[in-house]
């Protein structure tokens, strides 16, 4: 009996450490439909900054000047534009940019290349401050909502908001393709 228990509950480490991989979700999409879906705007990605050593901010950080914050190293510069050349091979010439006010977000998201970078304060970190969580969501929802797709859409933010939002963990530099379902709710179509 203890065996049995012992091999059920492997599996389902198992099969819990198979949908952490695909980004929390059950089907994993071919990397061709996943472009095509960003290409032809019926989803969107969401992009975790890329590599920045460390956690948090350090005390103090002033989200209005770089040198207070955890940015990114040559690597996270490098992976940046590496993206970028990676987006364009495959059909994303021009994108609308959205950025969270951190500068390793805003140096990622510029260094992609592909359209101006604006700002959008609901991709802000709440890492620091759990009690934005909701608050934040909230209005990120909206804007989804009410966001015309007229060309290919990036969000550049931190792993707090892309799990806030989808369910699924990102690491550094990944992009995960979601799509907004008519319930309001976001699912990754998987990463690429």
């Amino acid at each position: 009996m203890l065996n049995k228990v012992r091999s059920l509950l492997l599996q389902v480490q198992f099969i819990v450490c198979l949908l952490a991989w695909f980004g929390g979700s059950a089907h994993a999409v071919e990397p061709d439909a996943l472009w095509a879906a960003v290409r032809d705007r019926s989803a969107f990605i969401m992009m975790r900054h890329t590599l920045a050593p460390g956690t948090g901010d350090p005390d103090g950080f002033d989200v209005n000047e770089c040198s207070t914050q955890r940015n990114l190293s040559d690597d996270g510069r490098r992976q940046a534009v590496q993206a970028g050349a990676w987006l364009r091979k495959n059909g994303i010439e021009r994108a609308a940019v959205f950025s969270s006010a951190w500068c390793r977000c805003l140096d990622t998201a510029r260094l992609l290349d592909v359209g101006p970078v604006e700002l959008l304060a609901p991709l802000n970190s709440f890492f620091g401050n759990r009690e934005q969580r909701e608050p934040q969501m909230a209005a990120l929802r909206d804007w989804l909502a009410g966001y015309t797709l007229e060309m290919p859409l990036i969000l550049v933010t931190h792993q707090v908001n892309i799990t806030a939002l989808t369910g699924a963990f990102a690491r550094s530099g990944d992009m995960l393709v979601v799509r907004r379902g008519p319930d309001g709710t976001f699912a990754v179509l998987g990463k690429l």
